[in-house]
């Protein structure tokens, strides 16, 4: 059996009160679990990992980013990628240096840590916890059911012309400014082409002043926030999906596009290279490189065959990622940490 106690019931509470009370919520609700299961290194992680301490509990922890990095990207000065935040520098805020510190710290004590992809198991390992403890679990994708037609999604939008979508959090690392930047220069190629981008976040207002700079109001929209569903009818409407990002762990919105049909533009970083190939389920570019980023853009909307050939080669691989293979591989992780009772014949 399983209980789930989710980080919300104590939200609406002040910082450091709302985690205190989530370890007491953890001691009184694990007292018959066998194994207590986080689902991130450090407002969930830590409180729980303290928990099972004084419970003797078994504790595995699923880790699906680097959310000092990402913290420190948005609020504490970093400017490295991950790979570089991760090599060892310490000269960092003290924000940053804390959540470091806590995530390594939940991690390292964990009895097991799961991550969805290869990539970040090597980001994992470089906060010092051992490969064996590490173990890689494909998250589960279910395709979009009774998802539009291309044309269908087209007409209930209203979209005409060439449209380029990106969804994403409006983050540095997205690499969103440099798709708007790019704008011009595809106009002039495909005067009818329109970038929409998908997703909220600290980035908008700088985003909304570059787009104001270039004069690109009617070309380039800001859609914000919208609900999966009509994220998915987007999606099914463009021409090609472009993520120019710096980082990924394994994303679950490529999957979604992938099996969508539409063609893919991406970096390869993070779990992106463990999803698709270059030249075969997409084309990959170096993040933010306005040249390569560029002419894969045009290569795709110019030739409908390569981009067909991305999209049949894409659909075959989504099957791989089935839930029940991602719950029987889960299973087998949990059940290995509990240590079977010796019964006395």
């Amino acid at each position: 059996t399983v209980q789930v106690l989710t980080f919300a019931e104590v939200r609406y509470l002040p910082k450091i009160l709302r985690h205190l009370v989530y370890f007491f919520k953890v001691l009184i609700r694990a007292r018959s679990s066998d194994v207590i299961y986080a689902q991130d290194p450090v407002s969930v992680g830590l409180p729980a990992l303290i928990a099972s301490f004084f419970l003797r509990k078994k504790f595995m922890l699923k880790v699906v980013g680097d959310y000092a990095w990402e913290q420190g990207v948005q609020r504490g000065g970093v400017k490295e990628n991950l790979d570089e935040f991760n090599a060892g520098k310490t000269s960092y805020s003290f924000l940053v240096r804390g959540l470091r510190w806590i995530e390594s710290f939940t991690a390292r004590h964990a009895d097991a840590v799961v991550v969805p992809s290869n990539y970040l198991k090597t980001i994992i390992s470089k906060w010092g916890v051992p490969e064996k403890k590490i173990h890689v679990i494909y998250n589960a994708f279910e395709a979009p059911i009774d998802s539009l037609s291309r044309d269908a999604a087209r007409k209930k939008l209203d979209l005409h012309g060439k449209v380029v979508l990106s969804v994403a959090r409006l983050v540095p690392w997205k690499g969103l400014s440099m798709l708007i930047v790019l704008v011009p220069v595809l106009l002039k190629e495909f005067p009818d082409l329109t970038l929409l981008i998908i997703g909220s976040g600290p980035e908008q207002k700088n985003l909304e002043a570059l787009i104001a700079k270039f004069s690109l109001e009617s070309k380039v929209k800001l859609l914000g926030q919208l609900p999966h569903q009509s994220v998915l009818e987007y999606v099914s409407a463009a021409d090609l999906f472009v993520l120019n990002t710096s980082y990924e762990g394994l994303s679950h919105l490529l999957l979604e596009v992938m099996a969508l049909g539409t063609p893919i533009v991406t970096t390869p970083v993070g779990g992106n290279i463990e999803l698709v190939k270059n030249g075969k389920d997409a084309i990959l570019v170096q993040y933010n490189d306005q040249v390569e980023l560029c002419s894969a853009i045009e290569k795709l909307l110019e030739d409908p065959l390569c981009a067909k050939e991305h999209v049949i080669n894409a659909k075959k691989k989504v099957g791989a990622f089935s839930k029940e293979r991602m719950l029987s591989e889960l299973i087998v992780q949990l059940s290995s940490l509990v240590v079977p009772v010796n019964v006395k014949k």
